[in-house]
């Protein structure tokens, strides 16, 4: 299971629903994505509990693995969650290295002495369970929601061990399935605090397996972990503070660093998956670089896939599109382009090629290149009349499309790097989200260019749509001459 974040409590009275669908299949695993909303009978308001993502793989019958169907893409919706799968898949599999580099520098802060802190020994809970018939499915395999009730039970107790009142479960972060158990196995849940965040607290759970000659032998199976975070609330519904803890072992110090590591990532994640559209610039930090990349394709592929282009103007093999959505302004270029798609993604993923066609890129250079998909770039762009030049900090990221029918994409948007602060010179400008999608279209190529309106690109669009300049058609034409005469160069 991917982290889950609980936004809103379901309580006793109301209406549950859960809506269950694959989003992708991957060779031999799938995504499934989960919707939990609550509605009340009373109001029939309806809330959303929560939205999380769960990897399945099919059961094989002998020893190989079982190979999965495409998943059929129905609607708007079904094309957007596909796209965004892959993304989700690249977090997960990064996961584990982000959190040892992040571990490496919570262990330099030894800061746990604390006077009056709350000896970790006190809050650890174990408890046993017999699984029956009634907790496993029609394999005989216990059910992972199951497991994850006894998990939040256990973790529950230990919490509260702390705050001498009734937690409130907030997030599950990184639930895994190691290894399954089944009818008639005892399962042993251990329970500890790890760590505590002034208004939050987060308990380790680990669960282990026997049957009953390995529960004879003491051989156990490990076989889920999870780490649960917990606030609690008085009368008023106010935050309650946790006291401070102190691990006494060795192995309670490596699980307090750990938990410092994930809560810097668990932040990460929630600023970027929920950041508003007037918070332009995130923060390019090690905690949340997964993050901020996700959110940088989510980002364009969202406004690609929205509803409601239109057509504001055509000239050749050039069209404009414009989208309104409240005070939002978008606008859309789709470009006719006599080369390869791939030729096309690699001339325009690399953007110290753009000041050849681009008259608004005055100088780019290469700030950090993070990884073969990831850049960050400074860019600098001419004064407008009566303006200091603007310049940016941007992160491109690039990505390949997993099949034919699939676009090639380049997204960009801005960053904050602390070794990049505003200069005086210059008026630091933003980049909310902008970028590219390529499309094959029988041997030759679609570029389509995204850019959702800022200070900086209003005078342009505004000029645009005027009539009064043709900046934005001048600069298609320049790109597209651009990436033929470079594409019939590779080609020869």
């Amino acid at each position: 299971m991917d982290d889950i974040q609980f936004e809103e409590a379901a309580r006793v009275g109301q209406i549950i629903t859960i809506k269950a669908k694959v989003n992708r299949a991957f060779k031999t695993s799938m995504e499934v994505g989960i919707k939990v909303t609550v509605q009340d009978v009373l109001t029939n308001v309806e809330k959303i509990v929560s939205v999380a993502y769960a990897t399945y793989v099919a059961k094989p019958v002998g020893a190989g693995k079982i190979e999965l169907e495409p998943v059929k893409l129905l609607s708007a919706e079904d094309h957007l969650e596909h796209t965004l799968a892959i993304e989700r898949r690249r977090i997960r599999l990064g996961y584990e290295q982000v959190f040892q580099n992040l571990m490496q520098e919570s262990n330099k802060e030894d800061s746990f002495e604390e006077e009056g802190a709350v000896s970790t020994d006190l809050t650890h809970v174990q408890s046993i369970e017999l699984v029956q018939p009634p907790h496993a499915n029609h394999h005989g395999n216990t059910f992972g929601g199951q497991i994850m009730a006894w998990m939040e039970t256990v973790a529950s107790i230990s919490a509260s061990r702390l705050c001498r009142s009734y937690p409130i479960l907030k997030s599950v972060n990184m639930f895994k399935f190691w290894g399954p158990s089944v009818v008639g196995d005892r399962l042993a849940f251990n329970a500890i605090v790890n760590n505590t965040f002034q208004n939050s607290v987060e308990v380790g759970v680990r669960v282990e397996a026997y049957n009953c000659e390995e529960w004879i032998k003491d051989q156990a199976r490990h076989i889920n972990s999870a780490f649960l975070i917990f606030n609690t609330v008085n009368d008023k519904g106010e935050l309650l503070t946790f006291p401070r803890i102190k691990p006494t072992t060795k192995d309670g110090m490596r699980r307090y660093h750990g938990a410092i590591a994930r809560r810097r990532i668990r932040l990460a994640r929630k600023c970027m998956l929920s950041a508003k559209e007037d918070k332009p610039s995130d923060s390019w930090e090690t905690s949340n670089q997964a993050y901020v990349s996700y959110s940088n394709i989510a980002a364009l592929t969202h406004l690609a896939a929205k509803p409601g282009w239109e057509i504001t103007s055509t000239l050749d093999d050039i069209k404009i599109w414009t989208h309104e959505e409240g005070d939002v302004l978008s606008f859309k270029v789709e470009m006719q382009v006599k080369i390869q798609s791939h030729l096309a993604f690699s001339l325009l993923s690399d953007f110290t090629f753009r000041q050849q066609w681009d008259k608004h890129f005055l100088t780019c250079k290469v700030l950090q290149a993070v990884n073969e998909d990831e850049k960050i770039y400074y860019v600098t762009s001419p004064p407008v009349t009566g303006h200091k030049p603007r310049d940016f900090v941007i992160l491109v990221s690039q990505r390949q499309p997993c099949k034919p029918s699939e676009p090639y994409i380049v997204a960009v948007k801005s960053v904050t790097l602390t070794s990049m602060p505003p200069s005086p010179e210059y008026c630091r400008s933003e980049v909310l989200c902008a970028g590219f999608q390529i499309y094959n279209d029988n041997g030759f190529c679609k570029v389509c260019y995204f850019n959702q309106v800022t200070s900086g690109v209003m005078p342009y669009l505004a000029a645009n749509l005027t009539g009064s300049s043709k900046s934005i058609e001048d600069t298609a034409l320049e790109c597209i001459k651009f990436l033929e005469m470079k594409g019939r160069k590779n080609w020869i």
